[in-house]
């Protein structure tokens, strides 16, 4: 499968004119780079770019350079992260920091072997971050990527190997020595251009050699994920001082290591009569929609697993989806 050889250097123009203003997009040799570059592509990881923007904003603007976050605790860069799911990616984005200062005197690998074995850092990341800090011929391949190549060539992304398709065509994609501007210039484009649903073809500086915009069968691009659903219920100890009891060992496998009441599968088993029903509500974590049964208890005497928390006033990291357990509670009060 070819490419068009003028396709790169549409895409450098369009972005030229329409490129999106984003925080961490700053000049290639300001020394800000590199903490930019990996708090975003570390926080763009399953998040949406207007989400990640004020979280962005925050970080830098509490620890304005790696050194200054790398000094930082788990608990503390947390809470900074707190709202915006997936905690794990703090806690990954802590230690490369970390691992980054000590053994690599506060630099990036400069070989994709080398970057992979950050934490959290897997293929796409790291394509992305040795293209954007050295300018390196590298694409990192994600949706808006793969969804402009098979448009382009109108093939279903099922039936392209990517990774084959960029190396016979390298040439071609690299003929300036603006790679890491080609790298977000192509995911730009996706996400602004080539969108999956409603494609901005008339707009596109790629529609006179776009396969799928002359063809009478175009591939289906747009695919709705399923969504889960899960029944919980979830079982809270509230005293009258507005305080509730929250506890980390729970069996909910994608909140663990978080403070959490206690939260059951719901069976056909009856609820014991010393708990109350509070409420029926409806929440969604990633592609999973919850369908949650409140119970409450008032009571001093909790177990020794858990520890009292103010409803009203957190020092602590307390997740969204706990927040949201708040808000319920609250109304008893």
């Amino acid at each position: 499968m070819h490419l068009n050889p003028t396709l790169s250097k549409k895409i450098l123009a369009w972005y030229d004119n329409s490129k999106r203003n984003l925080p961490w997009r700053v000049s290639k040799n300001s020394p800000k780079k590199l903490y930019y570059r990996l708090l975003s592509e570390f926080m763009l990881q399953q998040t949406q770019v207007k989400t990640v923007i004020p979280y962005f904003n925050k970080f830098i603007k509490k620890h304005k350079t790696l050194e200054s976050l790398s000094k930082i605790n788990e608990n503390q860069i947390l809470k900074l992260w707190e709202g915006l799911g997936y905690y794990r990616r703090a806690r990954n984005l802590l230690a490369t920091a970390k691992l980054l200062l000590k053994k690599y005197n506060s630099k990036l690998p400069d070989t994709l072997k080398e970057i992979k074995k950050l934490p959290g850092v897997g293929d796409y990341t790291a394509n992305a971050l040795l293209g954007l800090i050295y300018n390196k011929p590298t694409i990192a391949i994600d949706g808006n990527v793969k969804r402009v190549f098979a448009r382009y060539l109108n093939k279903r992304e099922s039936k392209i190997n990517f990774e084959k398709l960029i190396s016979l065509n390298k040439k071609k994609l690299f003929i300036t020595n603006r790679n890491s501007d080609f790298i977000e210039a192509l995911m730009e484009f996706g996400a602004l251009i080539c969108k999956p649903k409603d494609p901005k073809c008339s707009q596109c500086c790629l529609n006179k050699s776009c396969r799928y915009l002359k063809s009478s069968k175009k591939i289906k691009i747009f695919k709705r994920k399923k969504t889960k659903i899960m029944n919980y219920n979830i079982f809270c100890y509230v005293n009258k001082k507005k305080q509730i009891a929250l506890t980390k060992e729970n069996e909910i496998s994608f909140l663990k290591d978080f403070n959490l009441p206690l939260m059951k599968k719901m069976k056909n088993n009856s609820i014991k009569e010393d708990w109350k029903f509070l409420k029926n509500y409806k929440n969604s974590i990633s592609n999973l929609n919850l369908n949650i049964n409140l119970y409450y208890k008032f009571s001093n005497k909790i177990p020794k697993s858990y520890n009292w928390f103010y409803i009203n006033n957190n020092k602590e990291l307390i997740p969204s989806f706990t927040k949201k357990i708040f808000n319920q509670v609250l109304t008893l009060f």
